[in-house]
């Protein structure tokens, strides 16, 4: 038996410390949540997508009472780009959420297994890293990769 160590690379970062595009995607992402239709979890996430042409999608997510017809957010965005922008490489993404209790959620918030397995697609289509910026409210998660969110993806399409 061997043991394999998974460690992901993190940057934690407060809003001052990111780039001028970075801190716009962020507040894109963070706007992008008021576009959310949530009246079920009032869970609102928001994601914001750079695109390699300098186009910024966003989405957020929407529920529905068939709770397997909804869209979160970062898929909604992916889509949303994939369909208006095809063949345009994702650079980077950043993902924000407001909790129930309307309030921007403490700590950054990390897309669904879904969401990580679709973005995983576009990333690899992109054929570069994607940068992902995870938002709390007072800071901020910088990750390389998709894939580093994702150890062990499903790769084969």
């Amino acid at each position: 038996m061997r043991k394999i160590e998974i460690i992901t690379p993190v940057e934690a970062k407060s809003y001052d410390e990111l780039t001028d595009s970075d801190r716009r995607l962020v507040d894109l992402a963070r706007r992008a949540t008021e576009g959310s239709y949530a009246p079920y979890s009032h869970f609102r996430v928001g994601a914001a997508i750079l695109l390699a042409n300098g186009e910024i999608a966003v989405g957020a997510n929407q529920e529905n009472a068939a709770f397997p017809s909804g869209m979160c957010a970062e898929r909604s965005a992916c889509y949303w780009a994939g369909a208006n922008y095809p063949g345009v490489a994702f650079e980077k993404i950043a993902i924000a959420a407001v909790g129930t209790d309307g309030l921007p959620t403490p700590q950054p918030c990390a897309p669904c297994g879904a969401c990580r397995q679709a973005l995983l697609e576009y990333e690899t289509l992109a054929g570069h890293d994607v940068e992902v910026l995870l938002v709390g409210a007072s800071e901020i998660y910088s990750l390389p990769s998709v894939a580093s969110l994702l150890p062990l993806a499903f790769s084969e399409f």
